[in-house]
């Protein structure tokens, strides 16, 4: 069964999708189907917590697959909270190349919660794919107190 549940606040309406127990997806918009179950009900206060500055990690089931996706996730889950790591980095830490790591970024199912926006760019910020893009990925970085990092 897939529930999804609509969160909105200070980066706008969050969508949280979830399926067998797990999160399974963060989406920037969209509308929820039926009714919120428990665990979209804490994975919304926890959102909530984390945006208002009061929570610094999730403590949530979250479906990441198998194999080479599950690995890089689990590099960026490992990215503490308020630190940031590059692209080449996580490049050279998981043997493939930076522009993999950036087009796997792009493609995280469930940006915020698995931190995409801690990874950057070797001489900057690199992308960010959810709506207001760089500016979002930086309101990110500045809540954790990571945006000293960026000057």
């Amino acid at each position: 069964m897939t529930a999804r549940a609509a969160f909105d606040g200070p980066l706008g309406r969050l969508v949280l999708t979830e399926e067998a127990g797990a999160i399974t997806r963060l989406s920037f918009g969209g509308e929820a189907e039926g009714a919120a179950s428990p665990l979209l009900n804490e994975a919304g206060r926890q959102l909530d917590a984390y945006l208002s500055g009061r929570l610094r990690g999730f403590d949530l089931p979250l479906a990441i697959g198998e194999g080479a996706r599950a690995r890089f996730l689990e590099a960026l889950l490992a990215i503490p909270y308020g630190e940031t790591r590059s692209y080449g980095e996580l490049a050279r830490d998981l043997g493939v190349s930076a522009q993999a790591i950036g087009q796997a970024c792009g493609a995280n199912p469930i940006p915020i919660i698995i931190p995409c926006h801690r990874v950057l760019g070797a001489d900057g910020l690199g992308g960010f794919s959810a709506p207001g893009g760089i500016e979002t990925k930086i309101a990110l970085l500045k809540l954790e107190g990571a945006a000293g990092l960026l000057i």
